[in-house]
């Protein structure tokens, strides 16, 4: 999203709706969200849902200027946190971001087939995790056996016939038996934050491939 500092500026009143939360926001900017791709403003908003901003001065009153968002509009894929990535990510079947993004399709169309992913965004910093063992015959070097990865999301699902809902939530997948016999598991967590992903991973990446 653009800088927004290089948004165009124009003079516009704030609407009548929108007092209480420039009151409330002293100094800042109030948001002007698009209903029409955005049914709660008070949960996930993409950032190109956002039509524009009302500054407000630091009485809480809006100041007349307005900042119109050069990027609102159809709302894209953001899973630029799994492309350059500092761990180790080799066992996925693809890249990371499609691996995750097909993954989730197929979730949601075993939930409700037919469903569409209108869009995807990763909005926090992945959890990754690794077990590794070392080689008997070379102390020095080890080998992967578990490994395991946690996004949190937000994306937009739209089920056959009907309209576009916002979803966020944590997706996590774990591989265990890299070494040998492989064995995945995948979980879609609606509602969890990603503290308790990451306090959940540490459990999963060794719960997967061991006898039940």
């Amino acid at each position: 999203m653009s800088d927004q500092r290089q948004w165009p500026r124009e003079r516009r009143e704030l609407p009548a709706e929108l007092t209480a939360a420039a009151a409330a926001n002293p100094g800042g900017a109030v948001a002007e969200i698009d209903a029409t791709m955005v049914s709660d403003p008070n949960g996930y908003v993409p950032a190109e849902a956002i039509v524009g901003v009302f500054l407000v001065g630091p009485d809480g009153k809006a100041t007349g200027d307005y900042e119109r968002n050069p990027d609102h509009g159809p709302v894209r894929d953001d899973l630029r946190r799994l492309e350059p990535p500092d761990h180790w990510l080799g066992w996925l079947p693809d890249e990371p971001g499609p691996a995750v993004r097909t993954s989730i399709e197929g979730i949601l169309d075993q939930q409700v087939a037919g469903s569409v992913v209108d869009w995807l965004k990763i909005i926090d910093e992945p959890v990754f995790l690794t077990s590794a063992r070392r080689l008997p015959d070379d102390p020095d070097r080890v080998i992967a056996t578990r490994a395991a990865l946690a996004v949190s999301f937000a994306l937009g699902a739209r089920p056959p016939g009907g309209d576009s809902v916002i979803l966020t939530g944590v997706f996590s997948w774990v591989a265990a038996g890299l070494d040998g016999e492989r064995a995945d598991q995948l979980w879609f967590d609606l509602g969890m934050s990603r503290e308790e992903a990451e306090t959940a991973l540490k459990e999963r990446i060794y719960a997967v491939g061991r006898p039940s």
